[in-house]
């Protein structure tokens, strides 16, 4: 099919971006690497009367270091993400779960910031954002704040991204020496997660002193398992502690029922997966779900 007509302005700066989507309202969409939106247009699912087009603004790619923080531009590619040295040192579990997204082409198309404020549920970088405690910059005519991830995914494809707003960069706290994985089930290669779990652990003496873990597509936004992690801290990093501490891993979610898994199923991949990236992040080997 063919979109609907649409005025196209390709901002050649954040400021221009921001004032275009304030003129247009809420009938405006925002083009970064356009592997979500595009499709939607061309079904006349979306049906804009601007789109915005923020490939020709540089300062929204790239990375960099900023004292205790790496600074991730909303523009920046998957392919750069993964790619990316200071990322591969300090937050190492966002390149590990950026590497399950599509296949190359997306990857080198897509863009970091995109996919966060796209906020699909079965996203892979949504539950890697909350787990490293990232914080979302975002802005708007009014200027510019900040917002933990945990506060950032409001629902289902809703983020706290204003119709005038703009997603900017992602700040996200070091994580150098921690372990890290990403735990992905999908039924099909390049596919969106059915479940998804991330994970990062810093052990010291043997134990596991601090643990985050989040989930993918085990609600309308990513959850905290905080219930795994407060049976984790302080406890020797063994099996037998990564398997009871598992078994908390659906506590307060909200699993759908779907075409590709029912919610009672997503629960028990929940609790297998989060063995799996638990045990992968704290370097325990042999590990058996």
């Amino acid at each position: 099919m063919i979109p609907s007509a649409f005025d196209y302005v390709a901002a050649s700066s954040v400021q221009e971006a921001v004032q275009v989507l304030s003129q247009a309202g809420e009938d405006a969409k925002v083009l970064a690497g356009g592997q979500s939106l595009v499709p939607v247009l061309r079904l006349r699912l979306a049906t804009p009367t601007t789109l915005v087009d923020l490939n020709k603004i540089s300062e929204l790619r790239g990375v960099r270091e900023d004292g205790d923080a790496i600074v991730v531009g909303a523009m920046t590619t998957h392919h750069d993400v993964i790619n990316n040295e200071l990322i591969a040192e300090h937050a190492a579990l966002l390149a590990l779960a950026t590497l399950t997204v599509g296949d190359p082409q997306i990857r080198h198309r897509g863009t970091f910031g995109g996919a966060l404020v796209h906020a699909d549920p079965a996203g892979d970088l949504l539950a890697p954002a909350v787990a490293l405690d990232c914080e979302m910059v975002i802005v708007g005519p009014s200027g510019r704040r900040t917002v933990p991830a945990g506060e950032f995914f409001v629902d289902l494809f809703t983020t706290a991204v204003g119709p005038d707003e703009l997603l900017v960069e992602v700040r996200i706290p070091k994580k150098t020496g921690w372990g890290a994985h990403y735990e992905k089930f999908n039924r099909v290669a390049q596919a969106w997660s059915i479940v998804g779990v991330a994970a990062v652990v810093w052990t010291e003496g043997g134990s596991i002193a601090q643990a985050r873990v989040a989930l993918t597509n085990m609600g309308a936004t990513p959850v905290r398992a905080v219930g795994v992690e407060q049976a984790l801290i302080g406890q020797p990093a063994s099996a037998a502690t990564i398997r009871a501490a598992a078994e908390h891993a659906a506590d307060g979610t909200s699993p759908t029922s779907d075409g590709s898994a029912d919610a009672d199923y997503r629960e028990h991949l929940a609790r297998v997966l989060t063995g799996r990236a638990v045990a992968a992040a704290a370097g325990v080997g042999g590990w058996r779900a």
